[in-house]
């Protein structure tokens, strides 16, 4: 039996071990796109601020691991499958034969279609390539653009300004983190971050780059322009489809997979950034870029693969940002209902405000700033979706008594 995992990010690699211990004697090939050791993306910034080394962001720290588990890694990238004869084609024309295939391939950057973007001097933060030329651009002293400031884009933020840089932040929507945080916790953000040194421009988009000497004249929809030494791009990202064009694998928002990650056809998986997973709390699909979730599609996908019978049961949209040391997260129905009851704690000159959103007595959203010890209880409630009974009042009047509510709930006590 052969087992091949295109690519090698915390899916595929999770993949390859979890098929390593349930099918010995099979072979396993993992294909990469980059010819990089197997990294994490997410640790990139830690090496731009000084955290980590470039070492610090491979999945497996021992030197020679996939080798102990006979586990191959090829260089890539796949540019094609052929699912009618089980094969995967390689950029410059090789092919790998498979018997079971799991598609992890993650995501890319988004280049919006802005004129100049192309220019030297400009680019993402998503690759170690990318990390490396940032490396040597963003000196301590130097001017620097990041466009957007989604949850991407606030985490280079941050290893950004560690660097020393002057750095401005040009974000379109009307907040920071528009798709986690409501206005409040957003201007809350914005205004931490300015009072940390960084000049954030919002309902502000970039109209064209153009080349200065060797700095970039950055020309903004207000009408005012920026000199920068580097642009750095944060405006999203988007699954990895396009080399499926053909295959016959069906491909909504992401890869369309059942509840044991199978795509649409046998034999082939898929799992990760470039899957549609199930949000337990819309009950709708998303792509969700979240890591416990990859890792969660992959142990799936690979005990299926080996044989054995594994669901997935679908995940809790959440995300934990820490931004210059101020702590914001999203859970769930973050943004309401529509028609359910809602409570909120704001001290703003603290930073510090927290909101729940509730459908009956189901806590079902909720959203903290500079509030970390809350962490571990709203995903606890929301994604058990616990009846609160008479708490539900409790915390309409004090949301801060969340940890009580849960201890309540879970002994049963409510």
């Amino acid at each position: 039996m052969h087992h091949v995992i295109i690519g090698t990010g915390p899916a595929g690699v999770s993949a390859a071990e979890t098929l390593r211990r349930l099918n010995p004697g099979s072979k396993i090939t993992m294909i990469g796109g980059e010819g990089e050791v197997p990294y994490s993306r997410m640790a990139i910034p830690y090496v731009l601020d000084g955290g980590i080394k470039e070492q610090g962001t491979h999945l497996r720290q021992d030197k020679g691991h996939y080798e102990r588990l006979d586990i191959e890694v090829l260089a890539g990238p796949v540019t094609r499958i052929d699912a009618q004869h089980k094969l995967v084609e390689l950029l410059g024309g090789s092919a790998v034969n498979y018997d079971k295939l799991l598609i992890a391939a993650g995501a890319s950057p988004v280049k919006p279609p802005v004129p100049g973007l192309d220019l030297p001097g400009v680019h993402h933060c998503w690759t170690l390539g990318d990390m490396r030329v940032i490396e040597e651009l963003a000196q301590s002293g130097e001017d620097v653009v990041l466009m957007g400031a989604g949850f991407i884009g606030s985490i280079i933020l941050e290893a950004l300004k560690k660097r020393g840089v002057n750095l401005t932040v040009v974000e379109l929507g009307d907040r920071m983190v528009p798709r986690m945080l409501d206005e409040t916790a957003g201007g809350l953000l914005k205004q931490w971050c300015i009072g940390h040194g960084v000049d954030v421009l919002t309902d502000t988009g970039i109209d064209r780059v153009e080349p200065d000497g060797e700095r970039l004249s950055v020309h903004l929809t207000s009408g005012a322009s920026l000199s920068a030494r580097l642009l750095v791009v944060a405006a999203g990202v988007k699954p990895n489809t396009g080399f499926l064009t053909g295959s016959g694998i069906k491909v909504g928002r992401g890869i369309v997979v059942d509840a044991h990650q199978q795509t649409s056809l046998p034999d082939i998986y898929a799992a990760g950034d470039i899957v549609e997973s199930h949000d337990i709390s819309t009950g709708e699909v998303s792509v969700m870029a979240i890591q416990p979730v990859v890792v969660d599609h992959a142990r799936v996908a690979a005990t299926n693969m080996a044989g054995f019978k594994a669901r997935y049961e679908g995940a809790l949209a959440m995300n934990v940002l820490d931004t210059l040391g101020l702590i914001t997260t999203s859970f769930g129905l973050w943004h309401g209902t529509g028609s359910g009851e809602q409570a909120m704690s704001l001290d703003a000159e603290n930073y510090k405000y927290l909101r729940l959103e509730f459908d009956g007595d189901h806590l079902v959203g909720a959203q903290s700033l500079g509030l970390p010890e809350h962490v571990g209880v709203l995903r606890g409630l929301i994604q058990s979706r616990i009846d609160l009974g008479p708490w539900k009042q409790r915390l309409m009047a004090n949301p801060h008594q969340l940890a009580a509510a849960y201890v309540a709930c879970t002994n049963g006590v409510c």
